[in-house]
């Protein structure tokens, strides 16, 4: 059985340029999702899809591998993880290289810890599904969910909760997007991951935040440093 963690990271970040290799507490952020799936120790290879020359040169620095280069197709605006992948499995394929499960990691990710990936193959294996990823629970119920009209009023999106007291609604949950694993065959055969046989690894707000703006990236570097 053969593992594989490709680790997605072009050059052409917009709205934190160069977002992917930026210093973020005294390394660049990628090294932190190389090194967790270097200590997880559940790879046979830790590769890193991107276009970017430097990136290439700092990802082979902190112990990743780039056998090749992304292509234009998929290092544009609107190619989709998901393209990524399948492309990164054809180019192995070409080499004579096959996996059974791969593991998606974004490079922007410093809170995945090692065991979480662990986690996350053992779980899948274990229940038989096909892939398996990190969710957070909403902090508040989505069920109470407030909108604004086109007269800038607010509305209720589901008012037959109004009176529902918080404690007695389901919760719910939303991607952490940090990692996910799959099945090889079934990522081929079916595209879209949550239209597959998922679980989820469940994980505290502590250990998430996205990282889009400016802001996100001091909440989380504030976040990292008390390592909560």
């Amino acid at each position: 059985m053969k593992n594989l963690s490709i680790i997605t990271a072009r050059g052409g970040s917009k709205r934190i340029p160069r977002k992917n290799i930026r210093n973020f507490l005294g390394k660049p952020i990628i090294a932190y999702s190389i090194d967790t799936a270097l200590k997880s120790e559940v790879f046979d290879e830790v590769m890193v899809s991107t276009d970017d020359e430097e990136i290439a040169e700092i990802a082979e620095k902190y112990g990743a591998k780039v056998p090749f280069r992304r292509s234009a197709e998929t290092s544009n605006d609107i190619a989709t993880t998901t393209d990524v992948i399948l492309e990164v499995l054809r180019e192995y394929q070409k080499r004579g290289f096959h996996f059974e499960y791969a593991c998606c990691i974004y490079p922007t990710a410093p809170f995945i810890k090692p065991e979480q990936i662990k986690t996350g193959y053992v779980k899948m294996l274990e229940v038989g599904a096909d892939v398996s990823f990190p969710v957070v629970k909403y902090s508040y119920p989505i069920q109470r969910a407030l909108s604004i009209d086109d007269k800038g009023k607010l509305f209720m999106v589901c008012p037959e909760h109004s009176r529902s007291r918080s404690q007695d609604l389901t919760a719910h949950y939303h991607d952490a997007g940090q990692f996910y694993w799959f099945k090889v065959s079934a990522i081929k055969q079916n595209m879209e991951l949550l239209k597959m046989n998922a679980v989820p690894i469940i994980i505290p707000e502590t250990q998430v935040q996205d990282i889009d703006t400016e802001e996100d990236w001091v909440l989380a570097e504030m976040k990292y440093k008390l390592k909560i």
